[in-house]
Formats: structure tokens, sequence, C-alpha cells
């Protein structure tokens, strides 16, 4: 029985790093879009009559940052995106179905 108790503890444990993790993605994603969208603003509320908004020195950090992003991302959920658990779980049951019936047949 002792067993089982350290079991639940380390899935508590790996659970609780998972949900800091996720938290701190979307604590990420939530300054990146607030820093960029007033940076923009600002940009755009000061530009020059003569000057246009679309330049590549106005984009240059919501898009390096957004990389940045994109790889704190793929850090979080990237790992199990398309193969997850359940897909692994789903295909094993799939195949042993289909293993089964060619089996008898």
């Amino acid at each position: 029985m002792r067993n089982q108790d350290f079991k639940d503890e380390d899935r508590y444990l790996r659970a609780e790093k998972k949900v800091k993790q996720v938290k701190g993605f979307y604590l990420h994603l939530f300054w990146y879009v607030l820093i960029n969208v007033s940076l923009l603003v600002m940009i755009y509320i000061n530009l020059n009559a003569d000057e246009e908004f679309f330049q590549w020195e106005h984009f240059a950090t919501p898009f390096f940052w957004g990389i940045g992003l994109g790889f704190h991302w793929l850090g979080v959920f990237g790992k199990n995106f398309i193969f997850s658990k359940d897909w692994e779980e789903r295909k094993i049951k799939e195949f042993m179905e289909k293993d089964k019936h060619e089996f008898w047949e």
C-alpha cells in the first residue's frame, strides 16, 4: 500500500509541475499581447504625417518575441501535440481489435 502512496505523490508532483508550466505560458502570452499592442498603439499615435505605419521596424519586436513565445508553447504543449498518450492508446486498441477480427476469420 505504501508504494501506491509514492505513485500518487509522484503523479501529483508531475501534475503540479505541468500546471505551473501552463500558467507560465499563459502569463507570457498575456504580457506579449499587452506590451505589443501598447507598443504598436504608441507607434501609431506618434507617427509623422509622411511616415508609413507598416514598416519592419515597427513589427520587429512582436515578430521576434513571437518566435520566443512559439518556442515556449512548444516546450509546454508541443511534446505530445500530435502523438499524445490518448492517441497512442486509441491506436493500440484499434490494432488489437483489427488483429482480433483478422485472427478469427
